[in-house]
């Protein structure tokens, strides 16, 4: 039972009514919603999921006003507290947003302002909505760092966002929407970018909001796991459409729906695969590294991201480099790549030193190993169209028949063949990922180092994904560097994994031996805090309903 705030009135706090929205793509129009319908009671969290593009975002955006210029409503509504949103008063929106609808948007790299200060932008919040001077809201702030799992907060405030991590910037957005206390929390994939111990720690903060002050949670989510441990109820969306609701326990036990019954058969975490077979160690590995150093200023100052950091990677092995955000693990992959120098240590890729290996000879060993990003957003030229970007790699070294290799990579990572004349910005967070991966793929290259590269994806095309890497591993034999917090897709995915903590690796073993007897005591606490495979436990008397 939850208590209402003293202005409050009866009903849900949050009602999307018959909601239809479009988009202007080029010379005709995009239908996003189909006539959603979404309550949302005081204290009360309900899961929005379904596949990328169907339509979860823009349900987000409709609430708080920011759908953009090419996004029109074309018929139902949205209400507050029992009181009608209109989409065009900004005035009422800007005091809707932070101050009663705290908002954690899916891109943190685009949702900081890149030239102010960490702590500065959380304690924004609190001085615009006048609940705090300056003193009291920088005060705030730290306190408000350390809840969402920051470590070295005073640290971390004085830092601009482009010193943070993936990771750790999701959980300053975190901090922001959490400032005000707002009655309704908007999380649009509030846990992606998030190791599990802190995603643990993170969306226990937003249980202690409910318990202590009625507040509602809408949770945006394509990670099954976490509605079936969270919410009390879900909204499965298919194609702009609601296709099922209903009680967690119920929809997630027993779906109803043909399209809800493949997401939940998609899910790692739901549904393990069994573990790769354990292979023979190659003679001369592919990849390997050895005694890497690097430490970052950070203030008066600084930090150590990699502490003698070593391991090696065969052709045709998949080697997961695990951790919390913030561990070194994609500063080490930097390194690994030559796209940040060590203070010291060695890099070996197929027998050349690229510590010491002079420019010509790197860019033409570049050809061999690509990269996909944590971040595609930030990564694709908003400029350019999807054909561009993919063929960005073709043009760079003089490779042919482009249209036709962007046509074959587009169908390798599931997307349609009209999506060459979409911008970035028309696209799902997930449909982003899928250009950049196309991308990396081009050249065909030796080895790909992916880091968080399905982290945005929902299950379904997760396993899409996951099953094309597969796939190509197994016909090219290529080496994948895999960063990635979601042990549940580290299991399906990996040979052997490496653990690092503080900017070491804390245990290294085959994916089998690590999961089933893990040494080290993170190791274990790691995963300890994800969902049980093969388990989904009713929240209202813990049973498990797999049984």
């Amino acid at each position: 039972m939850t208590r209402d705030s003293p202005n409050s009135t009866p009903g849900p706090l949050l009602r999307v009514d018959d909601l239809h929205i479009a988009y202007q793509v080029g010379a005709g129009t995009v239908t996003a919603l189909r006539g959603v319908s979404i309550e949302v009671a005081r204290g009360e969290v309900v899961a929005l999921v379904g596949e990328s593009g169907s339509g979860k975002s823009t349900v987000a955006h409709a609430v708080i006003g920011l759908l953009g210029a090419s996004a029109r409503i074309t018929s139902g509504g949205i209400e507050f507290d029992g009181e009608r949103v209109d989409p065009d008063d900004e005035k009422t929106l800007r005091r809707l947003r932070g101050a009663r609808v705290g908002f954690v948007p899916q891109d943190p790299g685009l949702s900081l302002n890149p030239v102010l200060r960490v702590g500065d932008q959380v304690a924004e919040a609190l001085l615009v909505h006048r609940l705090a001077d300056r003193r009291g809201a920088a005060s705030q702030a730290l306190d408000l760092l350390e809840e969402v799992g920051l470590d070295r907060p005073e640290v971390r405030a004085r830092q601009y966002p482009h010193e943070l991590s993936g990771g750790q910037r999701q959980r300053v957005l975190i901090a922001i929407a959490l400032a005000c206390g707002p009655e309704l929390i908007i999380a649009d994939e509030p846990t992606s970018a998030l190791d599990a111990t802190v995603a643990r720690q993170v969306l226990d903060r937003l249980a202690e909001r409910i318990a202590a002050r009625g507040t509602a949670v809408l949770l945006i989510t394509h990670d099954l796991a976490v509605a079936a441990e969270r919410a009390d109820r879900v909204v499965v969306l298919e194609q702009g459409k609601v296709v099922e609701s209903g009680a967690t326990a119920q929809v997630l036990a027993r779906p109803s729906q043909p399209y809800t019954q493949r997401l939940l058969a998609a899910s790692p975490a739901l549904s393990p695969t069994p573990f790769r077979r354990p292979r023979a160690r190659a003679d001369t590995p592919l990849l390997s590294v050895r005694a890497l150093h690097k430490r970052f200023h950070a203030g008066a100052g600084s930090i150590t991201a990699v502490d003698d950091v070593e391991f090696s990677l065969d052709r045709g092995e998949t080697l997961a480099l695990v951790g919390e955000s913030g561990s070194g693990k994609s500063t080490t992959a930097r390194i690994a790549l030559r796209l940040t120098d060590a203070d010291s240590g060695t890099v070996t890729f197929d027998g050349h030193n690229l510590t010491s290996v002079r420019r010509k000879r790197l860019r033409a060993l570049r050809q061999r190993f690509q990269v996909v990003y944590q971040n595609p957003y930030s990564s694709l030229d908003p400029r350019w169209d999807v054909a561009d970007i993919i063929a960005e790699p073709l043009r760079a070294y003089g490779v042919g028949d482009r249209t036709e290799r962007v046509a074959e990579l587009l169908e390798q990572v599931a997307l349609p063949a009209d999506f060459t004349e979409r911008k970035p910005a028309e696209l799902s967070g997930g449909q982003r990922q899928r250009v950049a991966i196309a991308r990396a793929l081009a050249l065909r290259p030796d080895l790909l180092v992916l880091d968080e590269p399905v982290s945005a994806l929902d299950a379904s095309v997760q396993a899409q994904i996951l099953d094309l890497l597969d796939a190509l591993q197994t016909e090219l034999a290529l080496g994948y560097l895999f960063i990635s917090h979601d042990l549940a897709v580290v299991r399906r995915i990996s040979d052997r994994v490496a653990v690092m903590r503080h900017g070491r690796i804390v245990e290294t073993g085959s994916t089998a031996t690590l999961f089933t007897d893990p040494q080290h005591p993170y190791t274990r606490e790691l995963l300890a805090a994800i969902p049980a495979p093969g388990t989904r436990i009713d929240p209202l008397d813990g049973k498990d309903l797999t049984r």
